[in-house]
């Protein structure tokens, strides 16, 4: 068990923990989520003893090991694979290592026979004979071929690195296990891969995430940060959902109860305090205003934006209509012969291991580049809008917000339109005013969605929009996507995203590409497109 008591912390004035008790105790996996900036790194650091807090403290029995996703990709780059996932447990490898010394020794005396029973029966505890399995086991699982495993850290590419810090991470069975965006650079089988390692693990886990299916197929309890607070919920992410809007809706009804009440007292003390007949009546209602506490609702750090994309008109009966494309990018073919029809009303989803495939069709579809063969055309009444996997071009000059934005709207609406607009985006008052070139990767994600709610199209073309976006924008772009009532093109890692809005999919494969109209999770599970997925690999 882990027990933080008293725990609080400040930067200059700003709170960002007050006081807060939790215990997280064995068997239960905890889901720490809250808005970004709420401080859920920062409390998994004072976690894991990387960070001090500025009072209380964290309660450990010494007995237990903590292990911690590692953030530094560069930490172990002079280390093979194979050992920077031993070094998650360093008692362990300190045996083996002080083992295979002794074992080494020309001359082996009485001390060192006696020494080496010794060292035999506590890595025996540790159960150091099954570590090469277990290790080679977790980086299997997490795509880390054995041709890897005697390479050093620095020769892998970055996503590979994160896989074996990942590896590194869940060796040895550790009491405690602290992870921060576990499955960043995780493709889909390596995700199910973790989920099912994590549903068997036995101790206490606490995950920061923004992959809601993740949390909701892991986790047992959510713990959510808030108001300077952390309150835990029993059940996964959707149920926290749902219970955390019901606590509000009774908050707010209970707050416009007691507005209702105090408005109606102060009325009746208005029409009657000079009336002698009624002043004892008013004193009364007077003495009960004074007593009536409106109990405020505390500033939650919790945001949702409004996102809402509005069709200018109707798609009419032609769409979009592809005729085998191809296109080769630095000498490899990632469009092959690729032909599609869109059809009304359409949602489709892109998956595949390669998104390079994905991102060249948008951008031919786009205007972006052009196709090395064949052709496609959209409809006559079809306009569409993009959202680009990598934004940086349309941030290049140093704005503010406001004339940024006014480069997209209306000709006749001016800087209060924009404000307004930009309000709706969570950047209100001054934060209208800040400039383009230092804003961060989920404020540039915003002014997109932003450029994309103003564009009036009726086709929507989204590469990769979850990327930078915490919890609640997440969940307020899912349900935009949802009520969309005409054509949307997108690709996503965010499984719920995928299975809640695209009524079919397209998964692009070396050498060819599956075309289905099925829901996302019906797709993951029909034995036919299996068989055509182990065709493609072959």
């Amino acid at each position: 068990m882990i027990h933080a008591s008293n725990i609080a912390l400040s930067y200059g004035k700003r709170v960002i923990f007050k006081d807060v008790n939790i215990k997280f105790t064995p068997g239960n996996c905890y889901g720490l989520i809250g808005a970004n900036g709420a401080g859920k790194s920062t409390f998994l650091k004072i976690l894991a003893g990387q960070m001090d807090p500025d009072k209380g403290e964290v309660n450990v029995d010494a007995r237990q090991r903590i292990a911690v996703l590692n953030q530094d990709q560069f930490a172990f780059d002079e280390f093979t694979v194979a050992k920077t996932v031993l070094m998650a447990h360093t008692r362990l490898l300190e045996v083996l290592e002080e083992r295979d010394a002794l074992y080494a020794k020309t001359e082996f005396t009485e001390e060192d026979g006696i020494r080496s029973g010794e060292l035999e029966a506590e890595f025996a505890e540790m159960n150091g004979y099954e570590i090469e399995s277990e290790a080679a086991t977790l980086l299997s699982g997490l795509g880390i071929g054995e041709e890897l495993r005697e390479k050093k850290m620095k020769e892998l590419e970055g996503g590979e690195k994160v896989r074996v810090l990942l590896a590194q991470a869940l060796f040895g069975n550790p009491d405690i296990l602290l992870l921060d965006e576990p499955t960043n650079n995780l493709d889909r089988k390596s995700i199910v891969w973790l989920e099912g390692f994590l549903e068997r693990f036995q101790n206490t886990v606490i995950i920061v995430s923004h992959d809601r299916h993740f949390l909701n197929q892991v986790c047992t309890h959510m713990a959510d940060i808030d108001y300077g607070q952390i309150r835990v919920y029993v059940g996964n992410y959707d149920f926290w959902y749902q219970a955390s809007e019901l606590l509000k809706t009774q908050r707010q009804d209970a707050s416009r109860k007691a507005d209702a009440k105090a408005k109606e007292l102060k009325e009746f003390i208005s029409r009657f305090s000079s009336n002698a007949s009624k002043a004892k009546q008013a004193t009364s209602r007077k003495k009960l205003l004074d007593k009536l506490e409106l109990e405020e609702l505390p500033a939650s750090s919790r945001k949702y934006p409004f996102i809402l994309f509005k069709p200018g008109r109707s798609c009419g009966d032609v769409i979009l209509e592809i005729d085998r494309i191809s296109k080769t990018i630095d000498g490899t073919k990632v469009l092959d012969n690729f032909s599609m029809v869109v059809n009304k009303g359409e949602k489709i989803g892109f998956v595949g291991t390669n998104s390079l495939a994905i991102t060249t069709l948008f951008q031919i579809l786009t205007g972006e580049l052009e196709p090395d063969s064949g052709t496609f055309r959209w409809g006559l009444t079809m306009s569409h809008s993009y959202f680009p996997k990598e934004n940086s071009d349309f941030f290049t000059a140093s704005k503010t917000l406001v004339d940024w934005l006014r480069e997209y709207i209306p000709p006749t609406e001016g800087e209060s339109f924009a404000r307004g607009f930009l309000g709706k985006m969570l950047f209100s008052g001054d934060e209208a005013l800040k400039k383009t070139s230092v804003l961060s990767g989920g404020e540039k994600v915003r002014c997109m969605l932003a450029r994309m709610m103003l564009s009036d199209a009726n086709a929507l073309i989204f590469d990769e929009p979850t990327n930078h976006l915490d919890l609640e924008s997440i969940t307020a772009l899912n349900n935009a996507l949802k009520a969309f009532p005409e054509i949307i093109l997108f690709s996503s890692h965010d499984h719920t995203l995928m299975a809640t809005v695209a009524s079919r999919i397209i998964e692009i494969l070396p050498g060819g590409y599956i075309d289905k109209m099925l829901p996302f999770d019906d797709y993951l599970e029909d034995a036919g497109v299996q068989e055509l997925q182990a065709q493609y690999r072959r």
